[in-house]
């Protein structure tokens, strides 16, 4: 929306008491158009893609498969629902993944939806993707799709791209192989179905029960070999194999365990959360670009408050953000405590407007760190904070952002010590810019500090109880693209060719791929409603009502 001074008029009522100006009506749309956006309402009962077929028969598992370190001792039985039981129709699966599942199945493959998306269908949660597993090998997957790319060495896999979207397909027979060692003791039971093994052997290659779940849109059917539904219903992230075992073997499970706990509002099963606390520094040996990817899943889809929380309890958010972690620490927040800060509040606004399907560009993320810490190292008047915001979203505008601020009637958040800065008089715009431009300098300071192995190594050094960690997995591009996000307030004329963006709505592709004015939008609005709460003068007025 481009913000212009005879738009003013038009917008007092949509504002309300926040100001008089329509940018903010941008920054702050309707809490309700906000959560339409984010959740799909779906109906019950359809067949998923075809009509039922009859399913395979029930079988008991067997009751100890040993084999190349992993063991699978007694369990539940073998369940086999429908999806009407589970709740899962047609309109759940996206077009893309429903597109591949019927084009496989054209060809005479037997195709699955696994995992994950499996889990999220079953709790009613838009799926961060879908991953397809099918019999086919993969270069006949390659040539059954007009654009697919076979992927990975190790571990290879297809990408089928589909207007936009990119459908995860695996094959069978690549787990078959790389199981062979592991199920070298196994016997057939005599009651066991041949496509139940197959299934069952591939969900045991998997992380957590409630991962180890199949669904067959063709049949209707979801498979589980592993109790995944129990756990499902008691709220618990359960490894499929012993917990010490599971992230001894792939110590990634870890920083997934923390992921799929926060988003789903789990709880880790005792020996779970033992194995998680005990083997946390354990993720300092994996590959900074995979930390990064998984720090990324946990902080770009919708659940970066809880992520927070659940680093910090089980003591990895001291590994892996040593300067947030001392932030934790100076500020009293102990692992039990449930009382908010201002970094969390930044990610809990951040996470009302993101969902799994609808994530963040990392840069968005990393910026937020850099202008918290920012603020740590020295607190700015909270309008300071508002104009540096709406100077953003404006390509660097600092006289328009100057009028906005002038404007504001809404009081802000006085719990946060980070705007306890020195009031700044507003009637001068020279003086408001040196303030912008100083806050800018601070940022891109407390962002060179997050990559640079000296100062995380001693940001916990005031602790002696605590690991220390030089870790640093934000790569350099990154870096740079985060510094592009603050550069027109670091410079002294506005962005040339500045588009500033058009409509309160968010696009949320243009938002994951890191679109510079969609990415300055959304900072905007989480910081501007971390600072000035929506429901602020309603919380005090019913809390001087209860007194």
């Amino acid at each position: 929306m481009v913000i212009r001074a005879p738009e003013l008029g038009t917008a007092v009522a949509r504002i309300g008491a926040i100001s008089k100006h329509p940018s903010l009506v941008a920054l702050r749309p309707s809490i309700a158009i906000c959560s339409a956006t984010r959740r799909r309402r779906y109906s019950a009962g359809a067949a998923v893609l075809e009509p039922p077929t009859d399913a395979p028969s029930s079988s008991a598992p067997p009751s100890s498969i040993n084999g190349g370190g992993r063991q699978v001792v007694e369990g539940p039985n073998w369940k086999f629902l429908n999806t009407n039981e589970v709740g899962i129709c047609t309109s759940m699966i996206s077009k893309p993944t429903r597109s591949v599942l019927k084009q496989l199945k054209k060809k005479g493959y037997e195709a699955y939806l696994v995992g994950g998306c499996v889990r999220d269908l079953i709790m009613q949660k838009t799926p961060k993707d879908f991953d397809v597993i099918t019999t086919a090998e993969l270069w006949q997957v390659k040539k059954a799709f007009r654009d697919c790319q076979i992927i990975g060495r190790r571990f290879p896999i297809c990408h089928v791209h589909i207007n936009r979207s990119i459908i995860e397909v695996s094959s069978f027979n690549t787990h078959v192989e790389r199981s062979k060692n592991k199920m070298r003791d196994f016997k057939k039971l005599p009651n066991c179905n041949e496509q139940d093994i197959i299934r069952w052997r591939n969900c045991l290659s998997r992380d957590f029960t409630i991962n180890g779940l199949m669904l067959n849109p063709f049949s209707n059917k979801v498979y589980d070999y592993l109790g995944g539904m129990d756990d499902l219903k008691k709220g618990k992230v359960r490894t499929i194999i012993p917990a010490r075992s599971s992230f001894q073997e792939d110590c990634a499970r870890i920083l997934r365990a923390i992921r799929i706990a926060a988003r789903l509002g789990f709880s880790f099963s005792r020996e779970t959360a033992y194995s998680v606390k005990d083997l946390a520094s354990s993720i300092l040996r994996l590959d900074k670009q995979r930390i990064l990817m998984e720090m990324n899943y946990m902080l770009a889809y919708g659940s970066a408050e809880a992520s927070l929380r659940l680093l910090w309890k089980f003591g990895l958010l001291e590994l892996l953000l040593p300067i947030q972690a001392a932030y934790f620490v100076s500020h009293g927040f102990k692992r039990k405590d449930k009382r908010t800060n201002m970094l969390l509040g930044l990610f809990s606004n951040l996470d009302r407007l993101l969902a799994p399907d609808q994530p963040c560009h990392r840069s968005l993320w990393i910026a937020l760190f850099a202008f918290h810490e920012a603020l740590v190292r020295q607190p700015r008047d909270p309008l300071v904070v508002a104009a540096f915001t709406l100077a953003l979203y404006n390509g660097g505008n600092m006289e328009e952002a100057f009028d906005i601020v002038r404007k504001i009637s809404h009081p802000h958040d006085h719990t946060f010590p980070e705007l306890s800065g020195n009031p700044v008089a507003l009637d001068s715009d020279k003086d408001l810019k040196i303030e912008l431009r100083e806050l800018a300098i601070s940022v891109e300071s407390s962002l060179s500090s997050m990559t640079d192995e000296y100062f995380v190594s001693r940001a916990m050094s005031m602790y002696p109880q605590a690991p220390s960690s030089n870790l640093v997995f934000i790569p350099l591009p990154a870096y740079q693209e985060v510094c592009r996000i603050f550069e027109c307030i670091m410079d002294k004329e506005r962005e040339n060719n500045f588009l500033c963006k058009s409509g309160k709505g968010i696009n949320y592709y243009n938002l994951s791929h890191g679109s510079l004015s969609e990415v300055r939008y959304v900072f905007a609005r989480v910081v501007f409603d971390t600072v000035y709460p929506p429901n602020l003068e309603n919380n005090d007025q019913e809390t001087v009502h209860e007194d």
